[in-house]
């Protein structure tokens, strides 16, 4: 932030660069003062805290000098050099470089006059953050180092970026934004602690303001859209919908029964999902994975009705009966009534989990999502579903039996799995 130019020296008040670059300090002599005043006018006066402005006469790997036509030149170390960390020196200055620097004592113990550079800068900045701060303006700066829990930008001096606030949602690896310039706004600003943080986020929301609601009013319930899921949370699942994001909640997710968001999408897949909901005063838009996808108890109910048989696995005992799954995420209840013809106390005694059994469709609610099934009335008998039926037949009385394919299958099985052996005869026989 400080402004510096790089120019050769020739004040007598000072020292001197030679044509090669070399430099040749002020010679001091005795009552030098006296001399001074007569050639080049008083020798400057330095207090700390001064701002005094100099020439870089050479840079080591530890520190600088800097001549500001003082008695000596002034030494700045290297970390009072920026506010980065860990820096060369010879990265950051250059010789004959003019520069400002802070006076942080004028004699130390070594009776050094010692400066700082990044503290002079820092003065510089300060006040331009300051303005801008209440200007509500943007400021921009590379970012030079990632801390726990954000992002160290170079305004001048160090200014805090959240890693909650680098982008419009979360950002999981921050490294790939070092060396980058940003620009961000200032929303907490306390100079006794040092302390400044910045939004990007803000930066980012108030430029596109007039792009989000272009696209909100452009959004239609109802139609569909694709896009990209961008973020999975343990109450759904968020949406990249080219412009905004979009929240599909875990029970629009599947037709089925969802535990968690993550067993359904990952981040990265691609979605095609309907708009449910558009909300303009809190820019939010609901989705649904499901409304694109068959509903799989409206493809049942097409293909079923009430006293056809089917076959099923239970699933799940409770007190009052069983439930049974009869296809891909329906499942339905035997009540205990229906499970045999003779009284039953505990619904174990009369199937198990993981059981696979014969049940009859004795109620059929589409709208309620139930099905009531009998154990019971199957053993009666009663009409195949249609994706038996090519399994089964049915005699001249009604009752149905495995199909000549489905023995063959079983003989197939169990030959594979137990392979006939021929007798053998015996001696008197042959």
């Amino acid at each position: 932030m400080s402004d510096t130019t790089t120019t050769s020296v020739a004040d007598p008040a000072m020292g001197t660069f030679d044509d090669e670059g070399n430099y040749t300090p002020r010679q001091i002599i005795e009552n030098d003062t006296s001399f001074a005043d007569a050639v080049a006018g008083e020798i400057p006066e330095v207090d700390d805290g001064q701002v005094v402005l100099g020439t870089v006469v050479k840079i080591d790997r530890d520190e600088v000098l800097l001549d500001i036509g003082y008695k000596s030149e002034g030494v700045i170390p290297s970390r009072e050099l920026s506010i980065r960390n860990d820096v060369d020196p010879a990265e950051v200055v250059s010789m004959g470089e003019r520069v400002e620097a802070l006076v942080l004592t004028k004699e130390d113990k070594e009776g050094r006059l010692l400066l700082s550079k990044k503290r002079a800068q820092y003065e510089r900045a300060w006040g331009d953050i300051e303005a801008k701060k209440e200007a509500d303006a943007v400021v921009e700066g590379p970012v030079i180092e990632v801390v726990k829990g954000g992002l160290i930008v170079d305004i001048g001096l160090r200014g805090f970026l959240p890693a909650s606030l680098v982008e419009l949602r979360r950002v999981r690896d921050l490294q790939p934004y070092v060396g980058t310039v940003v620009q961000a706004k200032i929303i907490e600003l306390d100079k006794n602690r040092n302390n400044v943080v910045l939004s990007r986020r803000a930066y980012l929301e108030e430029n596109q303001k007039e792009t989000r609601d272009n696209f909100l009013t452009n959004l239609k319930v109802g139609e569909v859209r694709s896009g990209t899921i961008s973020s999975v949370v343990s109450f759904g699942a968020f949406v990249d919908l080219g412009g905004m994001d979009g929240l599909i909640h875990v029970s629009e997710l599947s037709w089925k029964h969802v535990d968690h968001p993550g067993s359904v999408v990952a981040v990265g897949d691609p979605v095609t999902v309907q708009v449910l909901d558009v909300d303009f005063s809190r820019e939010r838009i609901s989705l649904s994975l499901k409304a694109t996808q068959q509903d799989p108890w409206a493809e049942f109910a097409e293909g079923h009705s009430v006293g056809q048989l089917v076959y099923g696995r239970v699933t799940k005992l409770v007190q009052f009966g069983a439930f049974v799954q009869v296809g891909d995420g329906i499942e339905g209840l035997v009540h205990i009534s229906e499970m045999s013809a003779h009284h039953v106390e505990n619904p174990g005694d009369i199937v198990t989990p993981g059981e696979e059994l014969w049940v009859k469709i004795i109620d059929l609610d589409l709208q309620r999502r139930r099905i009531s099934l009998s154990i019971k009335q199957a053993a009666e008998g009663g009409e195949l579903a249609a994706e038996y039926r090519e399994h089964f037949e049915v005699d001249s009385e009604g009752n149905w039996a495995a199909s000549e394919q489905v023995e063959q299958a079983w003989a197939e099985y169990e030959g594979s799995t137990e392979p006939a052996v021929e007798p053998v005869a015996d001696d008197a026989q042959s």
